[in-house]
């Protein structure tokens, strides 16, 4: 045997102890499974994986194990960041499935049921099923190196698995939902990285599989902080979110956005984009100034108009109704603020009220306008974020316009609770503390987000918790 065949055999054992076998490669599930939205018939799950893998789900009725049925084989690629979404469709209503997650033809075990149940096909024939959604905002999630020094901004990430413990239909994610830094927000790439990185928390994964999930952005999720449409990377920011939030629809052909409408017993949601074409926060404000844009504005009013949702729920990653906030918030674009409350009041559509984000504090806002029903603003912030401690000075201790015991100043999560038969149906305000504790409680009949409300209509407290 030559000298050169010698070195060729020892370079080629060191290749083969190298190369890892089947049994010992690294484990290619990275974060998921998690279910996007589902609908009467259908329903998307998110999977990523560590490598490049092929995914694929068995997919069943819970009471009929044997219809089980496998989807074709899905590729993930390192230019999607091995990233896929499932859409199982065909599905009846009503119905609860089980599915199993398998990656290169391999069963993956995960320590948690995964199932999901189809919305049931109530119209005209019963009263609208009772139903709950979870929703919050401002997710940060450390990585020390990264992380701007001293103490770990972010924490309590048991919340996640509190919320999954938590029975509900829909979870929200109302901006903030992940962080970027100054390593992240300047090219694609480090986009994604972002989202890849939080979206693997081993905390989170529970939740990821126990409820749909929606979700829009605020500036940290969209780009640099306050940032808006100037930001230059916008478009490649819009397809990651893509990537990573499954949605039916995000945006219009013809005005981009992560906007979008989700409907669930009788409650209609518009999701809305506060950022994509929003005037920058420094130029000078004139009549043309707005944080949604002409073309989301004339989408939500003409939605809003069309829909026969006993309950409209409007979510914006930041504040919607506050007049005393001197942070962002939807009330410095009168253009928008004042175009779309006019519209609500001029076209008597009822049932109206928002839920929002950012503020890094928890409190219900509630306007009364002339000619109107009391419009309320449930602002639910932050999730694992630092919360925001008002000092004693500052002018939002005292305002008016929150609704009182309402204020919390921690980490939380907001649940709406949709319930009751006929004209005594009624939305359940809660707000609920990192390990689940019952901070306040708060209940608005659906009579009284009509333009014929009793003349006494006003927010009903619960007890104190327990």
């Amino acid at each position: 045997m030559t000298a050169m065949n010698t070195t060729f055999l020892r370079r080629l054992a060191l290749v083969v102890l190298l190369t890892p076998s089947p049994s010992s490669a690294q484990p290619p599930l990275h974060a998921g499974p998690m279910l996007g939205y589902v609908t009467l018939r259908e329903a998307a799950i998110w999977v990523q994986t560590a490598r490049s893998a092929t995914v694929q789900l068995r997919f069943f009725p819970e009471a009929q194990p044997t219809w089980a049925r496998l989807t074709p084989p899905l590729l993930t690629r390192e230019e999607e960041d091995l990233a896929t979404t499932v859409v199982l469709a065909g599905l009846e209503p009503g119905t609860r499935y089980r599915y199993e997650l398998y990656l290169d033809g391999e069963l993956v075990e995960r320590p948690y049921p995964l199932a999901f149940a189809t919305q049931p096909l109530w119209q005209w024939r019963t009263d609208p099923p009772d139903v709950t959604v979870l929703f919050g905002s401002c997710a940060y999630i450390n990585e020390a190196p990264y992380d701007r020094p001293g103490a770990p901004y972010g924490g309590d990430f048991h919340i996640f698995e509190t919320m999954a413990a938590t029975p509900a239909e829909l979870m929200l994610w109302l901006g903030d939902n992940v962080y970027t830094r100054e390593v992240d927000f300047h090219t694609p790439r480090g986009i994604a990285a972002r989202y890849r990185h939080d979206r693997a928390l081993p905390q989170l994964q529970r939740l990821l599989a126990a409820m749909p999930h929606l979700a829009i952005w605020d500036d940290h999720d969209y780009g640099p902080n306050d940032s808006d449409r100037s930001y230059h990377l916008r478009g490649a920011s819009l397809a990651v979110f893509a990537r990573y939030w499954p949605a039916i629809q995000l945006g219009l052909p013809e005005v981009p956005g992560v906007f979008q409408q989700f409907s669930l017993a009788d409650v209609d949601f518009f999701l809305l984009d506060d950022r994509y074409h929003r005037t920058p926060n420094r130029a000078p404000r004139d009549a043309t100034s707005t944080m949604l844009g002409a073309g989301q504005l004339q989408w939500l009013k003409e939605a809003l108009a069309y829909s026969r949702a006993r309950f409209k729920v409007v979510a914006l990653g930041n504040q919607v109704l506050n007049p005393s906030t001197r942070f962002e918030g939807l009330v410095h674009y009168p253009g928008d603020y004042e175009g779309l409350l006019e519209f609500i009041r001029a076209a008597r559509i009822e049932g109206v009220f928002f839920i929002s984000g950012d503020r890094h504090h928890t409190e219900l806002i509630r306007v009364q306008r002339e000619g109107m029903y009391p419009l309320y603003d449930f602002t639910s912030s932050p999730l694992t974020a630092g919360p925001r401690r008002m000092r004693d000075d500052d002018p939002e201790n005292a305002n008016p316009h929150r609704v009182p015991g309402t204020l919390l100043q921690e980490r939380s999560f907001g649940s709406l609770t949709f319930e009751g038969r006929g004209d005594e149906r009624r939305v359940v305000l809660r707000a609920r503390a990192a390990d689940g504790t019952l901070r306040w409680e708060r209940t608005i009949p659906a009579r009284d987000l009509t333009f014929n409300r009793p003349a006494e209509a006003a927010v009903r407290s619960a007890p104190a918790p327990r």
